[in-house]
């Protein structure tokens, strides 16, 4: 009969918000406050100089002010019920029902205008376009503002570059800690594992030593098995001509001409989701930032489509291009609700986050003779993965050792291993 043992320390906080929580919700709440501004700019200046399309246009931006505020009261109240124990697995998921039903909103938006497009299609309205274009344009400055400080006023670099000295630790490009540093006779090379957005693969840089002319790869795991890699040169770097499989942990010696020269690969993995529905969303994402952008984004895509077709319709008198605009509008709007309600609905039912990670997590444990028989993981939070391992063994092995196997793992935040006793 099989006896299963379950590791849990006797206390530890479920806290799985984003690291950029306070200031994401900070910089919705200054976006609130610049849409109601503009709102009731618009609403008095239209009733005042007696416009319906200002007045109109301030309504609009109501539904959009609205819908970050939705935003912001998720931000808020996660913050502020994090350490309530009436929610088992915190509050992090909080986000992700803000974006759900920010998304069913955008959905019902783009119904709206595609509606209003088609009817425009058969029973064209008047245009006074003296009015309707500064509004556009007014409206899509607006919107520029509000995705600029929601996104905090710049943009990240994720990209990776290697034209510049090596002899620096890389801040953002390698959080997995798979840089090392060769200390050989002529001076120091740096060696790392390469995967951002290709297949992995070992790349050599020169330090303070010149990139030699040529260098081998040797790999030897703990669980037994050794593997050999040939390096070509790209140019600035040397790499490895074959794929490294999963997963990074092993040590690896670098052969040199005058020496070989070995370090250890403790690879931190972190979540591998990439875009698109067969893998889910990227667990560190955050659905509430992101369904407040898609909003301010959307909003000034349409305000895009908008003038073109005001502009076109004034200067050439083809009013369909107005209702063709519109139309256009909506189709964009409903495609990316459909993506974030894909997102967030799969993250709110608990589905795999990231498929990649659940199959390098099945190799870790199994790497040594085990075999993993049950594996449930999830999404808590932006950043914050969830498990239950259920691991059949006849080595004698505890939970606790699994755990220390699956420390790597930064994304796991809430762990369970259960150890089934094989016979």
């Amino acid at each position: 009969m099989s006896e299963p043992r379950q590791n849990a320390p006797a206390r530890h906080d479920h806290v799985f918000l984003g690291a950029g929580h306070a200031q994401n919700e900070r910089r919705t709440w200054i976006v609130i406050w610049l849409c109601a501004a503009m709102m009731v700019l618009e609403i008095a200046g239209g009733i005042w100089f007696g416009s319906i399309a200002l007045v109109a246009d301030g309504l609009h931006m109501s539904t959009h002010a609205g819908a970050l505020l939705l935003a912001a009261l998720a931000y808020t109240f996660a913050r502020k019920h994090a350490h309530d124990p009436r929610f088992s697995f915190g509050t992090g998921k909080l986000g992700d029902l803000a974006g759900f039903t920010s998304a069913i909103i955008l959905g019902m938006i783009a119904l709206l205008i595609g509606y209003e497009a088609v009817h425009r299609f058969f029973a064209p309205v008047p245009i006074h376009f003296t009015q309707a274009i500064p509004i556009a344009g007014l409206g899509l400055i607006v919107n520029v503002a509000s995705a600029w400080l929601l996104s905090g006023g710049h943009h990240h670099e994720h990209g990776h570059s290697h034209g510049h000295d090596h002899e620096h630790e890389h801040e953002h490009e390698h959080e997995h800690d798979e840089v090392k540093r060769l200390e050989t006779a002529n001076g120091t090379l740096s060696l790392e594992i390469f995967e951002d957005g290709t297949a992995p693969r070992f790349r050599l840089y020169a330090g303070t030593a010149a990139l030699p002319m040529a260098a081998r790869i040797e790999i030897a795991r703990p669980g037994g098995g050794n593997e050999a890699f040939s390096l070509l040169s790209r140019g600035g770097y040397l790499e490895s001509a074959e794929e490294i499989p999963e997963p990074h942990e092993f040590t690896a010696t670098v052969q040199l001409a005058e020496g070989s020269y070995a370090v250890a690969f403790a690879e931190h993995e972190h979540a591998h989701a990439k875009t698109g529905a067969k893998t889910g969303a990227k667990t560190g994402r955050d659905n509430n930032m992101r369904a407040a952008l898609v909003h301010v984004i959307a909003d000034a895509a349409v305000s895009v489509l908008v003038i073109i077709g005001l502009f076109t319709a004034k200067l050439f008198g083809l009013m369909w291009m107005d209702p063709l605009a519109g139309m256009i509008g909506a189709l964009v709007i409903a495609s990316w609700a459909i993506g974030l309600i894909r997102d967030t609905g799969g993250i709110l039912l608990d589905m795999t986050p990231d498929k990649t990670m659940a199959e390098t997590l099945r190799q870790t444990i199994e790497a040594d003779g085990d075999e993993l028989a049950d594996l449930h993981l999830w999404r808590l939070g932006p950043g914050h993965l969830g498990a239950i391992v259920s691991i059949a063994t006849d080595q004698g092995r505890d939970a606790e050792y699994y755990r220390a196997r699956l420390q790597r793992f930064r994304a796991l935040s809430h762990l369970t291993v259960e150890v089934l006793r094989a016979h």
